[in-house]
Order: structure tokens, then C-alpha cells, then sequence
């Protein structure tokens, strides 16, 4: 444990544990969503009228609904985001993350990228509709909980279907949509102004 970085201790456990509580309040909250999996039969809870509501969505895919209710998916992204996990942690031995903008987006990611890889590997084993099948089975079932559903005045005119609604996520997603927004930010800072380094010098 004391190898472990501050901030990951600090910031991404608490973040993580934050995601898995609202997912399996979500997942015991409202009713399971029959294959192909879309929406719970359950009526959303509104939280801000027209803007803000709780509803349980499972994504086997990405964004957007990308690769959901297909075979391939659940297999294929569990491993990108191992893969994800892997690439985090040689990047931070590296000392890529050597400013505190980065080193906050890697914790973010570190968050964000095992919350929902917890769900891969996890959620698949409680779904009724398959706990007579095999264990393979089961994990191929395997999907992210997706419940925060937000209305954006103008998006129905950018994608009609939608109905204005953006694509249901979750803390997860929140914490690496953020780590991508700063990782961008990161990328136009100075060399000079990195940690570790004085201004002016070679």
C-alpha cells in the first residue's frame, strides 16, 4: 500500500467506491432490462424537470451505444480497458504524469477506467435472465451500468433520435471524460512551466 501514490488514495479510491455504490443502487433500484439490452422497463426518476433524471441503462458497447447488444463487444472492451489500465500504469512509472494536471487526469483515469471494468467483469453474474447459464456465458453478459440521463436544449437538432437526450453515463465516465479534457489542456502547457524543470533553462 505505501507504494501507492497519494492521489490515487486520495482521489481515485473514493471516486471509484462513489461509482459502484450509485451502479448498484441503480442495479437494485430499478427493474432489469430484457436483451437486446436497452432502457429498465421502470419510469426514470426526475430529478430536475426536463433537465436531469436516474434511469438504468445497459451499455455493452462504448459511447453512443456503439457495439451494444452484440456478442463481440463485452469481450473486446473488457480488454481494451485492461489493456487501458496497463498503458496507465507504464506511463506513471515512466514519470509521464510530472505535472499535477496530469497526475490528477491519470488518477481520474485510473478511476473511471476500473469502475467500469468492474461492471465488465462483475454485473453479467447477476443478471436473472442468465443465472442458469455457464460462467463463460455469464462473463460474455457482462455490461457498464449507465444511468445518468441528461437533456441538452438543441442536441434533438444535432442528433434527431435522441429526442435531446445525451447518451446515458455514469461517475465512471465522468471521471474520463474530465482526464481527457485536462489530458488536452496538458498538452499546450509549456515544457518549461513542468514540474521539475526552471524556467529558462535549457
Amino acid at each position: 500500500m505505501k507504494n501507492i501514490p497519494l492521489i490515487f488514495m486520495a482521489l481515485s479510491l473514493p471516486l471509484y467506491v462513489l461509482d459502484q455504490i450509485t451502479k448498484w443502487w441503480v442495479v437494485f433500484r430499478f427493474e432489469e432490462p430484457r436483451e437486446p439490452y436497452t432502457a429498465s422497463g421502470d419510469e426514470p426518476i426526475i430529478v430536475i424537470e426536463g433537465i436531469l433524471r436516474w434511469t438504468r441503462v445497459h451499455n455493452q458497447g462504448v459511447a453512443f451505444g456503439f457495439g451494444n447488444g452484440t456478442t463481440w463487444a463485452p469481450i473486446v472492451f473488457l480488454l481494451v480497458l485492461i489493456g487501458a489500465l496497463i498503458g496507465i500504469s507504464y506511463a506513471w512509472r515512466k514519470g509521464h504524469f510530472n505535472t499535477k494536471a496530469l497526475r490528477v487526469s491519470g488518477a481520474l483515469l485510473v478511476a473511471g477506467v476500473v469502475g467500469n471494468l468492474t461492471d465488465r467483469l462483475f454485473q453479467g453474474f447477476y443478471l436473472k435472465q442468465h443465472e442458469e447459464k455457464s460462467f463463460l456465458t455469464r462473463l460474455s453478459k457482462g455490461y457498464v451500468v449507465d444511468f445518468i440521463d441528461v437533456k441538452i436544449p438543441g442536441y434533438e437538432k444535432i442528433v434527431k433520435r435522441s429526442g435531446g437526450h445525451w447518451p446515458t453515463f455514469n461517475v465512471a465516465d465522468s471521471c474520463i471524460s474530465i482526464a481527457a479534457v485536462l489530458l488536452f489542456l496538458s498538452a499546450f502547457k509549456p515544457e518549461e512551466e513542468k514540474e521539475g524543470q526552471v524556467s529558462g533553462t535549457p
